[in-house]
């Protein structure tokens, strides 16, 4: 789950939210451990808000990384280890067909592949929130009934 999981502009890494205290929030950094304030000034992104062009709208990076996590098998990807740009984007275009190639640059894929690892790297697998996955498994049992008796 990538709720909790921050990224703050200017500091390495991925951060766990802790707690939120007064005129800060309180972060763990993932890979470190180590515990640091982050103050208002900061921009502060969560990854449950991130999301990524594809030709058919947003979607979600819970659902990009949960189809990373699939296509590479649970192991980090080696970014330095692709030739060059071309050879990354065919390589995200294998797991995410409908990506827009237009708006969605290399540097976005490369950040990608690198909060992927580091989640990894941490033990986090599961990127959406459980109850969230059973609500949206619910609803498309209900659509596929519906669809079923018209």
């Amino acid at each position: 789950m990538i709720k909790g999981i921050l990224s703050i502009a200017g500091k390495p890494g991925l951060y766990k939210l802790l707690s939120r205290g007064r005129g800060a929030l309180i972060v763990e950094n993932l890979a470190t451990g180590k515990r640091t304030p982050t103050y208002p000034h900061e921009k502060v992104i969560s990854l449950a808000d991130v999301t990524m062009y594809t030709e058919h709208g947003d979607d979600p990076l819970a659902d990009i990384l949960e189809k990373v996590y699939a296509h590479a098998g649970g192991q980090p990807i080696d970014v330095k280890g692709f030739a060059n740009d071309e050879a990354i984007r065919d390589y995200f275009g294998e797991i995410i067909p409908d990506f827009d190639r237009d708006r969605v640059y290399t540097t976005d894929i490369r950040k990608l592949f690198s909060w992927y690892n580091q989640l990894v790297a941490a033990g986090i697998t599961e990127f959406k929130d459980k109850e969230i996955a059973e609500d949206q498994a619910a609803e498309a049992a209900e659509a596929a009934d519906e669809a079923q008796t018209k």
